[in-house]
């Protein structure tokens, strides 16, 4: 298991790689919704170093539960297989919390968010609670505001 930085978008950050997957973890994008630790604890382990080991399960597996990440902090690349393909456009509204968007998304994010200009992606959190220093996305700061907002409502733009 290695851990390293690789030619994959930059805006996926740093890779975790073992013989079938290559897992790419962006810190900044991360508000600690823990699917991925749920998902798969011996591979997801925060209290570890590294805290991603993508060679604890099968490739396939690990895929599944990058994939339930909502943030897009998570990526991979398997050795052998299709990519991620974006799904049917959702927005869905969290109670009392982000926006979390899954599709082909292009968001054009100003100058000073992490990441910056024209990012596609396949999934993102975006604040809707004013006080993200990361605008457009979620930082997780709603939950230190106290933010309050009704949620539970998922849009198929398709």
């Amino acid at each position: 298991m290695t851990e390293q930085t690789s030619a994959a978008p930059e805006q996926w950050g740093r890779a975790y790689t073992a013989p079938d997957i290559s897992v790419y973890y962006d810190k900044a994008r991360c508000i600690h919704y823990a699917a991925c630790v749920r998902g798969l604890p011996q591979v997801f382990n925060p209290a570890e170093k590294p805290w991603i080991r993508a060679d604890q399960a099968l490739a396939e597996q690990v895929a599944e539960v990058v994939r339930r990440c909502p943030t897009g902090a998570l990526h991979y690349v398997l050795r052998e297989g299709s990519p991620e393909q974006p799904g049917a456009a959702t927005v869905e509204a969290r109670e009392n919390g982000p926006l979390f968007l899954r599709g082909d998304l292009t968001v054009y994010a100003p100058e000073g968010s992490v990441p910056s200009g024209t990012v596609k992606d396949t999934r993102l959190a975006l604040y809707r609670c004013g006080a993200s220093d990361n605008k457009p996305y979620c930082t997780g700061a709603h939950r230190q505001i106290g933010f309050q907002a009704a949620g539970g409502q998922k849009i198929n733009t398709d």
